[in-house]
């Protein structure tokens, strides 16, 4: 999945990563692949969540010795490149845009938010700079085709498609959190006996009305469509 932009993790040399063989140079020809080790730290991310990503972890996997990951990734960081890069190909980068960026770019944005949802630490692991690998950069280049009519230059392409990750970021995040809260319901009980006496004191006079309007559909998709509308309708193009 795409990530902010910029120069990326520190010590995480984008030459070496993406231009250079996946295979280690020297010895006795490898038993694993970068792929093979990739796909098990993405399991195991997906299983237990992105703390849970050690190289010995991740060696136990793959049945090898820890020290023998180093080679393909010699540190977290790097590993955390690769499984971005890595599940960003599970995105559809060949689809034709249809001329309509808004309607384009609402697309592109349930397509992230789908993808964040099948592999829960992707949020976390795009919130810190990231160096865009192949796959990343092929659904970039999905997300610039569509902004062509906006006439937007360059710099502001990559700027709208950055605050659009960012946002489907951040709102997976509050959307899995609020479901982890809801398994809960006396703590949802008390979440909304809190807001009754809140909106009864007097002193918010502003959010006792927003709360007696009449409620919206609630389903965590309807919620993701209404922000994104919002967010996507209001962008300028000049």
């Amino acid at each position: 999945m795409p990530g902010r932009g910029g120069a990326g993790a520190p010590g995480v040399d984008p030459e070496q990563l993406w231009l250079s063989s996946a295979q280690p140079r020297r010895g006795r020809k490898p038993a694993y692949s970068r792929e093979a080790i990739t796909a098990a730290a993405v399991a195991l991310a997906d299983a237990e969540g992105l703390e849970a990503v050690t190289m010995r972890k991740v060696a136990a996997q793959v049945g090898a010795g820890a020290m023998s990951l180093y080679s393909y990734a010699p540190d977290k960081e790097t590993l955390l490149e690769l499984m971005v890069d890595h599940v960003s190909g599970e995105l559809p980068t060949t689809n034709t845009p249809t001329g309509d960026w808004r309607a384009d770019l609402k697309a592109i944005a349930h397509l992230q938010r789908a993808h964040m949802l099948r592999h829960p630490w992707l949020p976390a692991a795009l919130a810190a700079r990231r160096i865009p690998g192949p796959h990343t950069l092929a659904f970039l280049e999905r997300a610039l085709a569509a902004l062509r009519p906006t006439g937007l230059d360059g710099a502001a392409k990559l700027e709208v498609f950055a605050q659009l990750t960012a946002f489907v970021a951040g709102h997976v995040a509050h959307e899995m959190a609020r479901a982890a809260a809801s398994q809960s319901p006396d703590r949802v009980a008390a979440e909304a006996r809190y807001l009754a006496a809140v909106a009864a004191d007097g002193r918010h006079p502003e959010l006792a009305e927003a709360l007696a309007a009449p409620g919206r559909p609630l389903t965590p998709e309807a919620t993701f469509t209404r922000f994104l509308n919002r967010l996507i309708d209001g962008l300028e193009t000049d």
